[in-house]
């Protein structure tokens, strides 16, 4: 059975790069366009691992990222922040939101299959 990933990215270019790459590569997605509606999409679909955008409107990728690993149903799916969000301490700040791993902008295709591999066979 195909994993699934939840993208959750404000950016359409950048959700329609990862579902294209995921899919390609056998994997099924899910998008939301905002951290709120990420936090809902993953309490209801409860995805394998989520792509995590950290600057969104309405709920930024961080406050997303503490409710969903706040709550016992979604806080085991992995979080991988998505950032071109380069500055000194962004990807401590992500770690430190619950974060599991962290993904720079502009996205490596093959470091996000990558790491994404690495998170699914944990």
């Amino acid at each position: 059975m195909a994993k699934t990933i939840l993208i959750v990215e404000d950016e359409p270019r950048n959700t329609k790069l990862l579902r294209d790459l995921l899919q390609k590569f056998g994997y099924e997605t899910l998008e939301a366009m905002d951290g709120q509606q990420g936090v809902k999409t993953a309490g209801e679909k409860l995805p394998d691992i989520i792509l995590m955008d950290i600057m969104m409107p309405v709920m930024d990728g961080l406050e997303a990222t503490r409710i969903l690993k706040a709550d016992a149903k979604t806080r085991h799916i992995p979080v991988l922040a998505l950032t071109s969000y380069a500055m000194t301490g962004d990807k401590e700040k992500t770690i430190q939101a619950g974060c599991d791993g962290y993904i720079a902008k502009p996205i490596d295709i093959r470091e996000v299959l990558k790491i994404i591999e690495h998170y699914l066979a944990a």
